[in-house]
């Protein structure tokens, strides 16, 4: 069973190395744009909304452990 494991890793190996290399066609066109600040802001207002919305759940459940 381990030789088979081994001998697929052996064939694979090229493919995942292969797949390292290529360069993404879309962050690059974002790049030469000057629209990647734009990307940026977006995922940042995201994750800022998430953590906002975590932090006030995690108030209100405390604040319902107090009460009981």
């Amino acid at each position: 069973m381990r030789k088979k494991i081994n001998l697929l890793a052996v064939f694979l190996l090229p493919f995942f190395l292969q797949a390292q290399n290529a360069k993404p066609e879309m962050a690059e066109f974002f790049r030469s744009n000057g629209k990647i600040y734009v990307v940026v802001a977006i995922m940042s207002i995201i994750f800022l909304g998430v953590v906002f919305y975590l932090v006030h759940l995690d108030r209100k459940i405390n604040k319902l452990k107090k009460s009981l």
